[in-house]
């Protein structure tokens, strides 16, 4: 069980609030997700509940926690001290071999756990895979886990799902997997933003992922219509009271003073009509207010771009794709065209991201088209001691800086958020700054490694909404069911042996 009382959090850089007095508790059984726009306070709040000294440096904290039991904490990303640790010295002094069975559903072996290969040199997806199997395997009672579903394959996204959905530990999660969410979530959490980042909302649901969602938009619906009617009543109230003060008040001004007792009694009238105009103002004030949310917002692409289904974009042909001396996947044949949306999928560690980025090299200095990159690392591409303006704003010129500022704000980036360091904003942030750049630039070609992978389930749909509308090509890396199903037109499964395209409900064929 965990128990946190009268939490409150504030960012020391600008002493926003980002947790206002939340009260909550994990009891056994609970599978509670984290849910909330980019940069809302998510993983500082799972950070806070597991070790409040992992948030003292940028936050003031108020607040306690009762934890009973043993708490399992998975970071969003490796800390930088275990980077550099042995698997083998990571997996020292377990009794993994007592649990073969979780090994083997996560896909590791034995040997893999005794490598002297460092953490760091892993895919992404193998790093998740390898720290959520040293928790596990630690038999924890309560478990905290910041974006589990980060990088991981297909078979690695059904078997934890299966495992929470399962388990009885109490456990509180960070996904973007809205797939995942709706077939385990039984507990909601939905931090809140609101009226340009000035007010924090924490809402605590006891149901299952759609079902808050239909229950928020019915109450949302009703709550602004009956508020609505309140405001148009009172309008209507309002013009009549005005239409009668006026009258009286002309009557007064223009009564004679040889009849000082109609006189007295216009003076009661318009005492009495003042007395109902103050009634209605004090009515207004228990109107029900118009309800508030935080909506998800990414900038559209120009629909303007447009690449002809007759132009190729690439054409690829690749005996080996090898990292070092180690050959990764064999016969790799693609051709991809314009307009296409192409989806890769594969097992962890199979080569997806090495392939997007030797196709990244083979078309960044063309002049033909405009192409546009993502990687997982977003380090490979943002110097994140640059602001997010001087980023945007190559030039640094008045107008270029002017628009990137009128595009951050339309994302609901704070002016602190625009001119800090790019270091400071959360991965969704950094996501958006780089999706920002893409539609500045005008990208008609898109490779896009785990394009969502960083954005909240809210923002998901409007993210594969935007990017099955762009009218250029996309070739994307994937392990997002939704995703997939929603942008791709075209999906191919890495293997050693080459692509293979995959069709819902039929086999895979072979690519090219």
């Amino acid at each position: 069980m965990l128990e946190g009382k009268n939490i409150n959090l504030y960012l020391k850089k600008d002493g926003r609030k980002i947790v206002d007095n939340f009260s909550f508790t994990l009891q056994r059984g609970d599978r509670a997700v984290l849910i909330g726009e980019e940069g809302n306070g998510k993983s500082t709040l799972l950070k806070f509940l597991y070790d409040r000294r992992l948030v003292e440096s940028y936050c003031e904290c108020e607040g306690s926690v009762l934890a009973r039991g043993r708490l399992a904490y998975l970071p969003q990303s490796l800390p930088e001290r275990q980077g550099e640790q042995t698997l083998a010295a990571f997996f020292a002094g377990t009794e993994y071999y007592r649990n073969p069975g979780l090994l083997q559903t996560l896909g590791l072996s034995p040997e893999f756990l005794q490598s002297p290969q460092t953490l760091r040199s892993l895919s992404g997806g193998e790093k998740v895979k390898a720290q959520l199997a040293r928790l596990l395997l630690d038999e924890p009672d309560v478990l905290l886990l910041d974006e589990p579903t980060n990088d991981l394959d297909i078979g690695a996204l059904r078997w934890l799902e299966t495992f929470l959905a399962q388990s009885r530990l109490p456990v509180l999660f960070i996904s973007h997997d809205e797939t995942l969410i709706e077939r385990t979530a039984n507990v909601i959490l939905h931090l809140e933003q609101l009226v340009r980042k000035t007010q924090c909302r924490i809402s605590v649901a006891r149901c299952p992922y759609q079902a808050y969602l239909a229950h928020r938009r019915t109450t949302f619906d009703h709550q602004e219509q009956v508020a609505r009617k309140q405001r148009s009543d009172y309008d209507r109230q309002m013009e009549k009271w005005r239409q009668i003060h006026d009258r009286v008040e002309h009557e007064q001004r223009a009564i004679s003073r040889q009849d000082p007792g109609g006189g007295r009694l216009l003076k009661k009238k318009m005492h009495a009509v003042q007395s109902m105009g103050k009634r209605f103002e004090r009515e207004k004030e228990n109107f029900l207010a118009l309800p508030q949310e935080e909506e998800a917002i990414l900038t559209r692409f120009d629909e303007g771009i447009r690449l002809p289904a007759s132009k190729t974009v690439l054409d690829v042909s690749l005996d080996c794709l090898a990292v070092g001396n180690r050959c990764l996947a064999r016969h790799i044949r693609l051709l991809v065209a314009g307009g296409e949306h192409v989806g890769i999928t594969g097992r962890n560690g199979v080569g997806k991201s090495t392939l997007l980025a030797h196709l990244w090299r083979l078309v960044r200095d063309r002049t033909d088209i405009v192409p546009a990159y993502m990687p997982q690392n977003y380090e490979e591409v943002l110097d994140f001691s640059q602001t997010p303006v001087r980023h945007l704003a190559e030039n640094y010129a008045k107008d270029e800086v002017t628009r990137a500022r009128t595009y951050m704000g339309s994302m609901r980036f704070t002016h602190e958020e625009m001119t800090g360091p790019i270091a400071d904003l959360s991965g969704g942030q950094k996501a958006k700054i780089l999706f920002l750049d893409m539609v500045l630039r005008g990208a008609n070609v898109l490779l896009l490694d785990e394009p969502t992978r960083n954005f909240s389930p809210l923002s998901g749909p409007v993210v594969r909404a935007a990017l099955a509308r762009f009218g250029g090509t996309i070739l994307s890396i994937s392990h997002d069911r939704k995703y997939l199903a929603e942008v791709c037109h075209t999906v191919y499964e890495l293997t050693e042996h080459g692509l293979r395209r995959t069709d819902a409900g039929h086999g895979p064929d072979e690519a090219g």
